[in-house]
């Protein structure tokens, strides 16, 4: 979706297609098929968005085969669909009965990291549409924060400015920029958008900006209008932002609401949980570690890693962020020019939602998305932006 902002440049507005499991280049594919070309006939438009994920095989497969590459363009053509940005976060098996801590191997200070970021700024360079000259692509905020030293910091540090180098050479080559944006994510060893200030500005390259996913922003009660005051003073680039709410609950302490975050600990993916309190943030890597015991203070609210539905908010006694992407996104497009033109909804826990949550089938998975772009699409035309065929 595409959408005219006041200062005559063009926000693009897709979803992200990590909620739908596929590891190869066919699966990618059957994707489109099954999943997205639904989701834009639902929303009644010729043309529709989408955040690839590309696992590393079917990234392997499209940055080694020039027609293998061209076909996947075709049969987004084919099916009105566009890509300008793509999630390289995930590098494999993100579809699996369990993820967990798996999601963040490698790491940029592993060398797979590296090449298989690179395979995928070669592929979006060949998927860009025609008027598009500009592609993005977020990825791992450096490492999880265990066994992170500063060898390996290093290590990161040198592979992204070898990255941005190939970044240059690509654009060079093609005529297509693209940018990396890290994804600041509780739990990492950037975190906040505050932690990607010192090793963006150590790296110094403007191929390398960060992604706001304003999830984990308010997971770790980060102040938006702080968070990104604090970026532009630094120079930080938002190459993208990923907009997507986090699980509030105000009273954590009360046995009802234990019960209701409870439905929501299952055993796919970490749901960092997190508290401010008077001596900084607290928090736990896991939401059944949080409701263990006394793990995590509970005198004031606890805020949960779980991408909830943007139109849907847990019913009471919880709640959701969606006032915070609010807060992000008025700063973001509202202002006299975008902070950045790639925006992301990225809900891919449907099918991890408490049993009586989830969609029964594609046919509701498809209603569901449509659902959040809608919402979207619908923020972003009250901040004066005009949606564009």
């Amino acid at each position: 979706m595409r959408f005219r902002h006041p200062d005559g440049s063009t926000v693009h507005l897709a979803y992200c297609t990590n909620v739908h499991p596929a590891e190869t280049l066919d699966g990618v594919l059957a994707q489109l098929r099954d999943h997205c070309e639904p989701v834009r006939r639902r929303l009644g438009r010729d043309r529709l968005g989408i955040g690839l994920w590309l696992a590393k095989d079917a990234a392997h497969a499209l940055a080694t085969d020039p027609s293998a590459l061209r076909g996947l363009r075709c049969e987004l053509d084919r099916r009105g669909l566009e890509v300008v940005t793509l999630n390289g976060f995930p590098y494999e098996g993100f579809g699996a009965e369990e993820v967990k801590y798996r999601v963040y191997k490698p790491d940029w200070a592993d060398p797979e990291r590296l090449e298989h970021t690179t395979a995928l700024a070669r592929v979006l360079a060949g998927l860009l549409p025609d008027d598009v000259p500009d592609g993005s692509i977020s990825t791992l905020p450096l490492a999880w924060r265990t066994a992170y030293d500063e060898q390996r910091a290093e290590t990161a540090r040198t592979a992204l400015r070898t990255l941005a180098e190939r970044l240059d050479a690509l654009q060079e080559l093609t005529g297509r920029s693209i940018r990396i944006a890290l994804e600041p994510e509780p739990g990492c060893v950037v975190e906040t958008t505050r932690d990607a200030i010192a090793p963006l500005t150590a790296i110094a390259h403007d191929r390398v900006g960060i992604c706001v996913d304003t999830c984990h922003l308010a997971t770790s009660f980060e102040d938006p209008h702080t968070a990104l005051d604090d970026l532009a003073r630094a120079g930080v680039p938002v190459v993208k932002s990923q907009l997507s709410a986090a699980l509030h609950a105000e009273q954590p302490h009360l046995p009802e609401v234990r019960e209701a975050l409870a439905a929501f600990a299952e055993p796919r993916f970490l749901h960092q949980t997190r508290t401010s309190t008077l001596a900084g943030l607290r928090g736990t890597d896991d939401l059944d570690e949080a409701l263990a015991g006394e793990t995590l203070p509970d005198g004031a609210p606890w805020r949960a890693h779980f991408h909830v539905p943007l139109h849907a908010a847990p019913t009471a006694p919880l709640t959701s962020t969606l006032p915070v992407l609010k807060s992000v996104l008025t700063r973001l497009v509202g202002g006299p020019q975008p902070l950045t033109h790639h925006l992301e909804v990225e809900t891919y826990t449907w099918q991890a939602l408490p049993p009586e949550l989830r969609p029964r089938g594609r046919g509701q998975l498809a209603d569901g998305i449509a659902a959040e772009l809608t919402l979207a699409r619908d923020l972003l035309t009250d901040l004066g932006l005009k949606e564009l065929p």
